[in-house]
Parts: structure tokens; sequence; C-alpha cells
């Protein structure tokens, strides 16, 4: 069996992206009402993202258990945490996942070279 490279592995896939939208089937934090913006944000409510819970750069695997749909406005709050707001939404994402996968942990979702 080929093995996939490391940015492959961090990546969400085609795959991926359809099961975690089916699952959600809207931005997390707007169905919280979670800080919603102000007149002229409406735009990016309707530009759905998946967000990684453990980011790229960290090496968050692109799997299901680490992402979650988003709108683009929440996904720039959550990434550019320009308003501190970034551990808050960690915590929110968290504990939506840890409802969905029982046994849900942080430490299984980073991309481990020599894990086969």
């Amino acid at each position: 069996m080929k093995q996939k490279t490391r940015n492959k592995r961090l990546q969400f896939d085609t795959k991926t992206k359809q099961k975690i939208a089916q699952r959600d089937m809207t931005c997390l934090f707007c169905r919280q009402q979670y800080h919603m913006g102000t007149a002229g944000d409406e735009y990016g409510y309707s530009i759905p993202d998946i967000a990684h819970y453990v980011n790229k750069s960290a090496g968050g695997l692109g799997i299901e258990e680490n992402g979650v749909l988003v709108c683009r406005y929440h996904h720039q709050l959550l990434d550019n945490g320009n308003k501190g707001l970034r551990e808050e939404m960690l915590f929110r994402m968290e504990a939506y996942l840890k409802s969905i996968y029982p046994g849900w942990t942080k430490e299984d979702l980073y991309y481990r070279k020599y894990d086969f």
C-alpha cells in the first residue's frame, strides 16, 4: 500500500469534506449564535468552510474527527484570532467533537510519520 505524504494527510479530501458537511449541516458557531457579526458580515455566513481543530501547521490531520463545518466569517475569527476568541472557539469545537466521537482525544489528531 502506498503511503500518503504528510501534506496529503493534513488536507481534508473531498470525501471527508462531504462527510463533515453532511454530519454538521450548518456552521457550528452560527447554530450557537456565537459572536455574530455586524451588518455587512452576512456574506461570510453563506460560504461554508471546514475548519481544523488542530491546525495543519501544527500537524493536524485531515480527518473527520479534526474538522467542523463553519462559515467563512467564523473561520476567519478562529484563524485570525485578532479578537481573542480562538481559545473559546476551540473549547466549543472540542465539546462538539467529543459529543459525536466517544473517546475523542486531541492527541489522535496529529500527524505522526511512523504511524501505520
